[in-house]
């Protein structure tokens, strides 16, 4: 490994010379200067940026400890958080959590090893007694991202109950009466938003719920795909069914197709969640939108904010969806309403 001392020599200057050129700490010559940069280029001398970051007291590194990176709504919302970031002088640090408490402390517990400035976490089940109490007593400032309960942290959220309960509602706006829910992971914040909201649509029109209706589809794709194909093989199958994330959505589309069934024609659709090429498929999907890009740049604007100092009060923010009507909800004319 080059070092200064190897870029000194082969300029013919001091060290400390060759550090002022770095680092801008004294006016250096223009000769010597070129010199200098000449001597780094050729040696291919790099900057130890751990230590000058412990020196400096910031590593100008964000850790994300977020769940199911094969989800698309999980890759785009890192994507934004990685972009916003990097605008800003940051590096991101990703971690899986798998939706896993013990998997998530290891990553977490892995990121603060690598002393980042701060932490975006999208929190598992229960990490409000376990991982969010630890990132506190390490004093790393942190941003909870896309769900998580009310613990005294910024929170960056999308809206789910009334999103959820409109899908809903238009499906019983047309008609159906016995809508089937594929619902999330247990115990996270918004599988249960979500689930509360498809339940107070159909309270609205005195409809009670029917517990043969609802599939747990663990939000897994594989999970749904071989629940919602048991329920769609039965006799006595709905007539419509909502997905309430889009890891969800692709197994049960899988499911329907699989049973040679079609869309809307055997059941409606709607979902929670969109897909850049919802468009393209046929029927196109009629789905509750969120907005990514809105989510990841917030969650990056509040770490920034408390990374600084700030001691503000705890922002809680929902962030809208929008409906895209198509057509796979049964509509032969669905343009998209916002």
């Amino acid at each position: 490994m080059t070092t200064m001392g190897d870029v000194a020599r082969l300029a013919g200057v001091s060290a400390s010379t060759v550090s002022h050129v770095l680092n801008g700490t004294r006016n250096v010559n223009a000769a010597t200067r070129l010199r200098v940069e000449a001597a780094i280029e050729e040696v291919g001398y790099r900057r130890n940026g751990v230590a000058r970051s412990l020196a400096a007291g910031r590593t100008h590194t964000v850790g994300l400890s977020i769940s199911a990176l094969t989800n698309p709504y999980f890759g785009s919302l890192v994507h934004a958080v990685e972009r916003a970031l990097s605008d800003a002088g940051y590096v991101l640090i990703v971690g899986d959590s798998h939706d896993d408490v013990s998997s998530e402390q290891r990553v977490t517990g892995s990121l603060l090893d690598r002393q980042v400035d701060g932490m975006i976490v999208a929190p598992a089940a229960g990490s409000e007694r376990t991982t969010l109490p630890e990132i506190t007593r390490s004093q790393t400032p942190m941003v909870l991202i896309d769900r998580g309960e009310d613990v005294g942290f910024d929170r960056i959220v999308p809206e789910n109950f009334g999103s959820a309960k409109g899908l809903t509602d238009h499906l019983l706006d047309l008609g159906h009466r016995r809508i089937a829910v594929v619902r999330g992971l247990a115990g996270i914040s918004s599988t249960i938003e979500r689930f509360d909201g498809h339940c107070a649509a159909l309270a609205g029109r005195g409809i009670a719920v029917d517990p043969t209706l609802v599939v747990d589809g663990e939000s897994s794709t594989d999970v749904a795909e071989r629940e919602v194909r048991a329920l769609m093989s039965r006799a006595d199958r709905p007539t419509a069914l909502v997905s309430l994330n889009n890891a969800m959505t692709i197994g049960t589309l899988k499911a329907i197709r699989g049973l040679g069934l079609s869309i809307p024609q055997d059941v409606a659709f709607v979902c929670y969640d969109d897909f850049e090429w919802s468009d393209l498929f046929e029927p196109r999907l009629t789905a509750a939108a969120q907005d990514v890009e809105t989510i990841g740049v917030t969650a990056v604007e509040l770490l920034l904010a408390r990374i600084r100092g700030s001691e503000e009060p705890p922002r809680h923010i929902r962030v809208p969806t929008t409906f895209h009507h198509r057509n796979s909800c049964g509509c032969t004319s669905a343009p998209v309403r916002r």
